[in-house]
């Protein structure tokens, strides 16, 4: 699903290595008569002792000139479960003076008597990831196994072992192992093995959490894949170990909703407005454009009441110099609406906390500027009367540090006390206008790409597609309006 979702074609099953258990061991068998492998009888800690170091060669096992047949007798014991675990391996006859330590007779198959997942208790024998992965790609078809710079010093015997086994392979050509630079980002972590631990340790609600850097978490994060295409193509491949910013993942983003994403209005931290001179009983049905240059999007209408919510941020009682929204006496324009006027603040009796502010509307104003003066402040809002109520999810970097791990290492803590605890913060009680909701049904919690607006003012957001139901409904942002994090970095 990943894969066609970013865009590209698969068209065959989903493979396992276990799919070639059987394959992988007669081809071993090959290896034996071709005097290619051996079994040896050394422990795990003897092999380790006789492979040397970086500055010193191995030293061969005393059970590296066994016999053909005997090897093949007793790796059919192997395989028929006549010996202990780790009392027994089948090891690569290669070269123990080797400047490259992967060559120095590498483990092929070894014992081990534990039920697999695709093949349950069939086998007892289980084959080394090394010898795997090339026969794997060779039984494919693969031309080109890329791979991340670690497998760097095991391309040699991946190639080793294809030579050796040339003959017996299915196709004419060998595959090409090509190694580049893993695509690391700061704040976050991409080793799979961590992002497991997440996972199982519950600190993210699934692969899919939407702070989780998988394509199945971007995507419900609602990320789009011509974005991740762009940053991908923006960054390019590279041979040396780098660290990207995430701001630039966050501008390919950005740069692609900013471009398609229709506008609503949606009240995050509600506030309530009573305009006095609004008549009790009157609805306007006001037309604003769906996107300020896609026309192709058409318009939206938004009605408008006497009784309006705003965002909470929109409003202080004693405001510093130069600002331009609403405060007691000070004018701000509604978007797409009139000018408004706040006349007076109600407080709550015994928190003092601001409950409602009541406003006089100016009618002259709808659609354009008022006579004699000048108002530089616009701020959203929803009608109470009609507004919608929903959930909505702000996301943000899933670590505190740029480098969860050096971090950890550093401190001698692990990766995991770092993560952010502002991470993901709910607002259950937000407020949108009417016309997202009447568009959502089940084709949009069915959708490949989940439907993202732009917020105006607060950012892009996703309907998240696991979490909506058809009376409750939850919003994910994707990305805010501007990178607002290296601001929270310099603040501390």
């Amino acid at each position: 699903r990943d894969v066609r979702w970013m865009g590209f074609i698969w068209t065959d099953q989903v493979r396992f290595a276990s799919d070639y258990f059987q394959l992988l061991y007669e081809l071993a068998i090959e290896l034996i008569k071709l005097g290619k492998a051996y079994v040896c009888d050394l422990t795990p800690q003897q092999i380790k002792d006789y492979r040397g170091t970086l500055t010193e060669p191995g030293k061969n096992s005393p059970y590296r000139d066994r016999s053909v047949e005997e090897n093949l007798r007793l790796f059919e014991e192997m395989r028929a479960g006549l010996h202990t675990e780790g009392s027994r391996v089948l090891r690569a006859k290669i070269d123990m003076s080797s400047g490259n330590i992967n060559l120095r007779d590498p483990t092929v198959y070894r014992i081990r008597f534990a039920s697999h997942h695709q093949t349950a208790n069939h086998w007892c024998v289980y084959p080394m990831y090394d010898y795997t992965h090339c026969i794997s790609d060779a039984l494919e078809g693969i031309t080109h196994s890329l791979c991340t710079l670690e497998f760097e010093d095991h391309r040699p015997l991946y190639d080793w072992f294809l030579q050796a086994l040339r003959p017996h392979l299915p196709h004419p050509y060998l595959p090409q192992q090509i190694e580049f630079a893993r695509l690391n980002l700061n704040f976050t972590v991409t080793s799979k093995r961590k992002l497991k631990q997440l996972v199982d340790e519950r600190l993210v609600s699934g692969w899919d959490d939407p702070r989780m850097l998988t394509i199945s978490g971007l995507r419900r994060r609602g990320v789009s894949a011509s974005a991740l295409r762009q940053f991908c193509q923006a960054i390019g491949i590279s041979k040396a170990e780098s660290v990207v910013d995430m701001g630039m993942l966050e501008f390919s983003i950005r740069e692609n909703w900013d471009k398609h994403s229709p506008r609503a209005l949606c009240v995050l931290r509600p506030l309530k407005v009573t305009l006095t001179n609004y008549p009790t009983d009157k609805t306007e049905l006001l037309t604003l454009a769906a996107h300020p240059k896609a026309v192709e999007l058409g318009v939206r209408s938004l009605p408008f009441t006497r009784v309006l919510w705003i965002d909470q941020h929109d409003f202080m009682q004693t405001p510093p110099k130069d600002y331009f929204r609403l405060s007691p006496g000070q004018e701000v324009r509604l978007r797409g609406a009139y000018v408004i006027r706040c006349e007076a603040v109600i407080t709550d009796p015994i928190s003092g906390e601001v409950i409602e502010l009541h406003c006089s509307c100016d009618f002259d104003t709808l659609g354009k500027n008022p006579l004699g003066r000048k108002v530089k402040g616009v701020i959203h809002w929803v009608s109470a009367d009609y507004a919608k109520p929903c959930q909505v999810r702000l996301y943000d970097r899933l670590f505190a540090v740029e480098d969860p791990e050096a971090a950890a290492e550093a401190t001698g803590k692990t990766f995991t006390d770092f993560i952010n605890p502002n991470s993901c913060q709910l607002i259950a009680n937000a407020w949108i206008e009417p016309g997202v909701i009447d568009q959502l049904g089940d084709a949009s919690m069915k959708a490949d790409q989940p439907p993202v607006w732009q917020f105006e003012r607060e950012g892009y957001f996703a309907l998240d597609q696991v979490d909506s139901k058809s009376d409750s409904w939850v919003f994910n942002r994707t990305v805010t309006l501007k990178d607002t994090w290296a601001k929270c970095k310099d603040l501390g």
